[in-house]
């Protein structure tokens, strides 16, 4: 016989329909996180954390400073069984601690107001891809990330975790392609866009200029609606066969060469 799974606090059931349909966390403005780590960043990001669940026989001394620093905050703590989570999260061996979260909004040209580096997905379609394009946006120091057309949820329990919480740290707009890219250039900010073969090579590029990096889908690049709006193109060396590179990876090279450029500017530390 199967072994039974624990019953499961009512309170901590609201997790499944948010991990499991993007129309749920929608509807509910609202998001889960899947680790005591990626909650300590949402903690320190003053994010609004509603309810934390958590599986106190299994959490370590790291999960519980975490766990009571929520409950110091005067966070709801719902104690669940072991192994209650398993259902209810999306890792396949979840971690012992999970929260819900009120999803982050921020207003497209307010977020443009004034940026020097942004980065703008479009159509990106893998989550580990479009966590990573969060990550490195924010590590360097990108104003905002826009999320443009028919692209994965930023706000999937995948995307939030390959963010390792970066989508907490920088803003990370939603709306369609052709908002997206007026609104970038109706800001003043140059939009580039990576080609295998034509463009300036992106270390000789002048980043130093607010700018914004397009990046188009894993499969079929930039759409036309996208490629049509683009004002330069770039192109990043490739000594190797393979004629392209990772969405996630040319995100990180392009962001981290235009923030190498401004420190040799002395235009950031």
């Amino acid at each position: 016989m199967a072994p039974r799974r624990p019953a499961v606090d009512a309170r901590a059931k609201a997790l499944r329909p948010l991990v499991r349909r993007r129309s749920v966390r929608r509807a509910e403005g609202r998001f889960v996180i899947e680790s005591a780590k990626t909650l300590s960043v949402a903690l320190d990001a003053g994010l609004h954390i509603e309810r934390v669940v958590v599986e106190s026989g299994r959490a370590g001394p790291a999960d519980e400073r975490v766990v009571d620093r929520a409950s110091e905050l005067g966070i709801e703590i719902v104690d669940v069984a072991d192994g209650a989570l398993e259902s209810l999260v999306s890792a396949q061996h979840p971690q012992p601690v999970a929260a819900i979260a009120v999803t982050p909004s921020f207003d497209l040209s307010e977020s443009l107001r004034g940026a020097s580096l942004v980065l703008v997905a479009v159509e990106v379609s893998d989550p580990g891809n479009l966590g990573t394009i969060i990550r490195s946006a924010e590590a360097a120091g990108a104003d905002a990330v826009i999320v443009a057309g028919d692209a994965v949820d930023p706000w999937s329990p995948k995307v939030v975790r390959s963010s390792a919480g970066g989508a907490f740290l920088v803003p990370v707009v939603e709306t369609d392609i052709g908002d997206a890219l007026d609104a970038v250039a109706g800001a003043g900010v140059l939009r580039l866009a990576a080609d295998a073969h034509d463009g300036v090579d992106h270390d000789l590029a002048d980043l130093t200029r607010p700018v914004a990096f397009v990046l188009g889908n894993e499969a079929h690049g930039l759409p036309e609606a996208a490629a049509s709006r683009v004002d330069e193109w770039i192109r990043i060396p490739n000594a190797g066969r393979n004629e392209s590179l990772n969405v996630a990876m040319v995100a990180s090279i392009l962001g981290f060469e235009a923030a190498r450029q401004r420190r040799i500017a002395g235009i950031v530390s």
